[in-house]
């Protein structure tokens, strides 16, 4: 396995990876309802490319296939890390994590789900409020946490 920067022409792959995780890897701890409307199918390339150029954005690709990827912004605020539901448990995500951790200085803020929560307090990360997420008048729940550097 590999970790590179994004590319522009990982924009659609990336759409694809991060559906079909919510809708495996989170059915467990979200309803269908929740999901359709956390990971619609309907991405705009446009504004995930733009999005993922703006952060330090990095893939993790195995035999030419994106199995993983994660970003953060410059303030230290992780945004997304999503593995690919075939790849969960195998380091990709722990991997994926150190490198944009180490892209930025001082603490870091993640807005984790159900599902990641348990990851994210083994890597030492702290929940500071649970908070209801609004998306089409259905509500998720997440967690705000925090790592001190």
């Amino acid at each position: 396995m590999i970790i590179r920067e994004y590319q522009s022409a990982d924009c659609k792959e990336l759409t694809e990876l991060f559906y079909n995780t919510v809708h495996t890897v989170n059915a467990k701890d979200y309803t269908k309802e929740q999901l359709e409307v956390w990971a619609t199918g309907q991405a705009d390339l446009k504004m995930w490319n733009q999005s993922l150029q703006r952060h330090f954005s990095i893939v993790a690709v195995d035999d030419d296939i994106i199995v993983g990827f994660g970003d953060i912004d410059k303030t230290g605020y992780l945004d997304r890390l999503f593995v690919h539901s075939r790849y969960q448990r195998k380091g990709i995500a722990t991997a994926i994590c150190n490198r944009l951790e180490s892209a930025v200085q001082g603490s870091i803020v993640t807005h984790a789900s159900i599902t990641a929560r348990p990851f994210f307090e083994k890597r030492g990360y702290k929940v500071i409020k649970e908070q209801q997420v609004e998306r089409q008048g259905i509500f998720l729940t997440n967690f705000v946490m925090i790592h001190f550097c």
